[in-house]
């Protein structure tokens, strides 16, 4: 029992019920989504812009080390022009004296060639093929003079010799090394004459000076890699623990970045299972990689704090909600009353008036109830009268429409015509003008059959031929069982002339092709152009059209689809296909059964 009463009483609240549970769904939905595209909107948009600071920052970068190349470049062509240095590296010493002197004259014009790359804290080693060595700064590198001649990086600037290289040293990562990682820069000394080389000039300088190039632009979450362009070891690195490690999967990215058709700045990857972008630029003198890996989750976690949105939005639907029911309570309390009378009224009948007691609130929509029922009688009555009188006076106004507009533009053509004193031609173009008409001005819903059509559009054709030229062609393949069927008149020139004159331009030629066939009970027409095209998104946007209609500056051509649908109802019209650069197709329908075949003329 207290069940079914509690049923009655929630019978009457329906409309409330229904009302909070909609705006609660509502409320939340759009809650959740709000947070859920402005996480996603401030995320696309700040990394956009982080990617463009970043792009510029990695340009400062690339200038800074290309300042610290020039300088090591200068400073060993410098060494390789040196007299000196070369008899040191050649040639052997009988004495202890000579030898001595060989030594100092080397340091001196080691210290006086290094003052190019003074202003970095640079160590200058030289090694020659007659065992002589000189550093000029032992206690960066190397600790020993020990394996040097079979040292992987003298191996590397030995294969390529004219090239300046710039190398990790991995004895350095060895923790039982005891010694910071160095990042060695190396030039073999190259016998002008012969081309052979005579030894090996070696720039060393420590990875945490290195880096001071770019560490200022590091942060939590915005890391810098420079990678080996050939092997994809990493040389240097804000993240120490990446020293000497091979990315392939990053120099990948890094070149595909740097590929001249690659248009994005940047790409979306998954690296150490974390999203990140990665931001690449190449520097050649290097053959290195400047890879910038911005961390997602860590540089939105400094921009947004998540829980605090989450619970400011909480909060605000917590308030909407009680502010709902408040409202929807205070709404619908009268309403229930007067349900609960109306109730007793039988559905769709107009003749059943209800009395209503209570509040002002009800007595009035009562009253508006009954005066409603009234009206709606008296509006069934008037509208079955007036149906077919508005049918036929929008057919009257839309052909008033057209009729002026495409006059307008072939009295301009025959004016062009008369003015350029082509007689022929403008008598030609006049009588075919007359045929125009003849066929044109009247009645909107009269039709025609397609041999007519056909005509008036070869009319229409000509006279376009003639004053802008035959550069336009127009082909016309026509299904033989079609000549005698009618279509509604002037739906399909209205096409021709947009394509005329909208679809070719800044092109210096095209086609046209216009084909009717049947399609099982309907007639199809269908006019496709190679022309410029358009994108239909774009006249979405402008709300000029319909989903599936075409936007264009002629009013016969907006007033076709208007005037099939007003013939033949929804089912029935025209549909546009299109995209920029690809043409353009129209396919218009009507029923065969309203074209009703009639002898060919």
């Amino acid at each position: 029992m207290k069940l079914r009463r509690l049923a009655d009483k929630l019978k009457y609240h329906d409309l409330f019920i229904k009302m909070f549970s909609i705006t609660l769904i509502s409320i939340v939905t759009v809650a959740l989504l709000t947070w859920i595209v402005m996480i996603r909107m401030s995320e696309q948009v700040f990394m956009d812009t982080f990617s463009i600071t970043n792009s510029k920052i990695l340009t400062q970068i690339q200038t800074s080390m290309e300042n610290l190349n020039y300088a090591v470049a200068m400073t060993a062509s410098n060494a390789n022009t040196n007299g000196e240095i070369k008899r040191f590296l050649t040639y052997g010493q009988s004495t202890t004296i000579e030898e001595l002197n060989t030594h100092y004259k080397v340091a001196q014009e080691m210290k006086r060639i290094q003052s190019t790359v003074a202003s970095y804290p640079i160590a200058m080693i030289i090694t020659g093929l007659n065992g002589n060595r000189h550093a000029t700064d032992t206690t960066i590198w190397p600790p020993t003079y020990t394996g040097l001649d079979t040292h992987p990086i003298t191996k590397q600037t030995l294969l390529e010799p004219r090239r300046l290289h710039y190398q990790l040293d991995h004895h350095t990562l060895d923790q039982h090394a005891n010694q910071e990682a160095v990042v060695v820069a190396s030039k073999a000394l190259i016998e002008q004459v012969s081309g052979e080389p005579y030894g090996v000039l070696y720039f060393a300088m420590k990875e945490s000076e290195f880096k001071k190039n770019y560490n200022g632009f590091t942060s939590k979450g915005n890391d810098l890699l420079l990678i080996d362009g050939s092997s994809g070891e990493v040389v240097s690195s804000n993240l120490t623990e990446m020293l000497g490690k091979v990315e392939p999967e990053l120099l990948h990215h890094a070149i595909a970045l740097n590929e001249p058709s690659e248009t994005s700045a940047y790409f979306n990857i998954e690296w150490q299972n974390r999203p990140h972008v990665i931001i690449s630029t190449y520097m050649p003198n290097y053959d290195l990689y400047l890879v910038n890996l911005i961390d997602k989750r860590a540089v939105l976690s400094q921009m947004l704090n998540f829980k605090t949105v989450a619970l400011i939005c909480i909060a605000i639907v917590f308030l909407s909600l009680v502010i709902v029911f408040i409202t929807s309570r205070r709404i619908t309390r009268s309403l229930t009353l007067l349900a609960r009378q109306m109730s007793r009224v039988t559905n769709r009948n107009f003749g059943n008036y209800i009395t209503v007691k209570g509040s002002n609130e009800i007595v009035e929509v009562g009253k508006a109830y009954n005066l409603m029922l009234d009206e709606l009688n008296e509006y069934i009555m008037e509208l079955l009268k007036t149906q077919k009188e508005q049918r036929n006076a929008e057919l009257s106004a839309l052909q008033m429409q057209i009729n002026p507009h495409f006059l307008y533009n072939t009295l301009a053509s025959i004016k062009i015509l008369v003015q350029q004193g082509n007689k022929e031609k403008a008598t030609a173009t006049i009588h075919a003008l007359i045929e125009l008409l003849q066929n044109t001005i009247s009645n909107a819903s009269e039709t025609i059959t397609v041999e007519q059509e056909l005509a008036n559009l070869k009319n229409y054709v000509f006279i376009n031929h003639v004053r802008y030229g035959e550069s336009i062609y127009v082909s016309y393949f026509i299904d033989e069982q079609c000549y005698s069927l009618q279509l509604p008149k002037l739906i399909i020139q209205p096409f021709i002339e947009n394509a005329f004159f909208h679809a070719f331009q800044g092109r210096s030629e095209g086609y046209i092709y216009v084909m009717i066939s049947k399609s099982g009970s309907n007639l199809v027409c269908e006019i496709v152009d190679n022309g410029v095209g358009f994108e239909l998104e774009h006249i979405k946007q402008r709300g000029q059209a319909k989903a599936s209609s075409h936007f264009f500056s002629g009013i016969g051509i907006r007033n076709v689809n208007d005037r099939l649908e007003l013939l033949y109802g929804e089912g029935y019209g025209v549909n546009i296909t299109s995209k920029r650069g690809e043409g353009t197709r129209i396919v218009i329908t009507i029923p065969i059964a309203a074209a009703k075949e009639n002898t060919k003329l």
